[in-house]
């Protein structure tokens, strides 16, 4: 348990560095082309990590993954925004927003049929096996592919071009942006014109060209990059300014209380739903005391059992499942293990004498604790990192986690519909404050059907705040520092989770009202000071 909350920790970690410096370099490089790059990375990582020998190998391959992931959020809402016409901005980019909910349903929905079947993992030899977990990881790159070829074929932002200077570039592109939009409607074609181009105020901050005859390659190279950073540092920096200062201080504010109640209680309802589990398995477990067994054969699973000093002679475990199975004291005598599974089992303090265990993934020193053996032979082990079916497979939690990206659906559309009518001030601070609220309901939530249907309450009134931060966050800030201003904000959203799963997560099983009382208050002060934010509903984009 531990190692997989420090994955994703560590995700967490990366992907709010890659906000940061991918969302900085996209106002240098391009929304475009910063965007390939941080799919490419998700893909190559992704792919890699599923075939990822060692817990090492694995984390190293989802922290980069991360990095790339990370940097596609701040990039592709300024992306989009900067192709919509005013009046309709807040309701696209909250459709746009509805495809998070999309990419839950489908991640919890492939997690639901993939893993829990043990058997459909795939075997190459005796020593590497495909698990599911590994399909699962494979299945979930398939979006991220199908963006990156589609996002080949799509143009650069015409407002970047313009706030280089690259006027002729953005005349094409807008220029195809109405041939296609008159096409759509199917009326006869106009004549594109532009009357007017206005171009930056300062041109300070472009590209050192270096002749290629200059220094060496690397040279080049250094000198090159080295000036990219000290733009990109540059912009960062700017984000202080004293036009820009207080409303990004607003902003961050409210981000962060949104992310670390969010993401926290995000941690807490499924960790809350299994120690209920927990607690009710411990209730049924059963217990065997000095049984003994001889020369009889195992083939049927073994589940939530205790064993004490039991003895096992001549007995033959063969294609079985043991689950939550705990051997103590034992003695384990010319016995033979062919083709089991073991999820959340041990033998502590056994002795096992002329065994073998063939094909089977009891092999590791951890499933054995402190066991003397004698002449135990171990052929053909399942190596390779496995997922413990009891504490992260029960289908109930990919249940709940489907439900809960569902519940999302209402808040998507009606904040999309009313983005535009209401305006964002009021969908923030609405949103927020009515999931502070619902918060106090989990105070009531003593069963595991009770703190599902809590959390759908909560995601379903919560989304809204999501869709309004991400409309107005893209609409405050000018052209030459919004994907920055968003990398910071969304870098400060992760620094928020990884607070709020931390802090959310120490409390499981001890008490609620530490949680919730969080939750309240730090949607509350979000909420209250939402509504200092300026309205950005007729903004056009600078």
């Amino acid at each position: 348990m531990a190692r997989l909350f420090l994955k994703g920790l560590l995700v967490y970690v990366s992907m709010m560095v890659g906000a940061i410096v991918w969302g900085s370099l996209a106002d240098k490089m391009g929304r475009r082309k910063c965007l390939i790059y941080c799919l490419a990375i998700d893909c190559v990582f992704s792919f890699l990590s599923c075939f990822a020998q060692g817990y090492g190998f694995f984390i190293f391959f989802r922290f980069c993954s991360g990095f790339g992931i990370g940097g596609t959020i701040p990039i592709v809402y300024t992306y989009f925004a900067e192709f919509l016409q005013m009046d309709k901005r807040g309701e696209h980019l909250s459709w746009l927003c509805m495809f998070w909910m999309f990419g839950g349903l489908y991640a919890s929905f492939t997690a639901w049929g993939i893993i829990p079947h043990y058997g459909w993992g795939i075997s190459l030899g005796t020593q590497y096996q495909i698990h599911t977990w590994r399909i699962f990881i494979l299945v979930c790159m398939f979006p991220a592919i199908i963006a990156l070829i589609g996002l080949v074929f799509m143009p650069e932002s015409p407002r970047f071009f313009l706030e280089n200077g690259r006027h002729d570039e953005a005349w094409m592109i807008l220029r195809q942006v109405h041939d296609t939009n008159w096409k759509a409607k199917g009326e006869p074609e106009r004549v594109f014109t532009v009357s007017n181009i206005t171009t930056p105020k300062t041109q300070e901050d472009e590209f050192i060209e270096i002749q290629s005859d200059t220094g060496t390659a690397f040279q080049r190279w250094t000198v090159r990059h080295t000036n990219l950073l000290k733009q990109v540092m540059q912009n960062v920096m700017s984000l202080a300014a004293p036009d820009l200062r207080l409303q990004g201080l607003f902003l961050a504010i409210v981000w962060f209380t949104m992310a670390f109640s969010y993401h926290g209680l995000s941690v807490w309802f499924p960790d809350m739903i299994k120690y209920m589990q927990y607690e009710e398995y411990e209730s049924k477990v059963k217990l065997f005391h000095r049984e003994r067994v001889e020369r009889f054969h195992f083939n049927f699973s073994l589940v939530n059992q205790i064993h004490k000093e039991g003895e096992y002679v001549h007995d033959k475990f063969m294609d079985i499942e043991i689950k939550s199975v705990k051997f103590e004291d034992s003695l384990f005598e010319n016995c033979y293990f062919e083709d089991v599974r073991s999820t959340n089992t041990y033998f502590e303090n056994c002795t096992i004498k002329n065994t073998v265990f063939y094909n089977t993934d009891l092999w590791e020193d951890s499933k054995f604790i402190d066991c003397r053996m004698e002449n135990a032979t171990f052929l053909h082990p399942k190596k390779g990192c496995h997922l413990n079916f009891q504490e992260e497979n029960d289908i109930v939690i990919y249940m709940v986690s489907f439900l809960g990206s569902l519940a999302t659906l209402p808040g998507n559309i009606l904040s999309a519909l009313f983005m535009d009518k209401i305006g964002r001030i009021k969908i923030i601070g609405g949103s927020m404050l009515t999931s502070a609220v619902c918060t106090f309901l989990l105070l009531l939530s003593f069963s595991q059907g009770a703190v599902i249907l809590f959390q759908c309450l909560f995601y379903a009134t919560s989304v809204a705040a999501w869709n309004g931060l991400e409309v107005i966050t893209v609409e405050i800030y000018p052209s030459a520092k919004r994907c920055t201003a968003f990398g910071v904000l969304n870098g400060t959203c992760k620094l928020a989770a990884i607070i709020g799963s931390v802090v959310f997560a120490k409390f499981i099983g001890i008490t609620k009202i530490v949680p919730i009382f969080l939750a309240f208050a730090a949607l509350a002060c979000g909420g209250l000071l939402a509504t200092k934010l300026p309205d950005t509903r007729e903004k056009i984009l600078e």
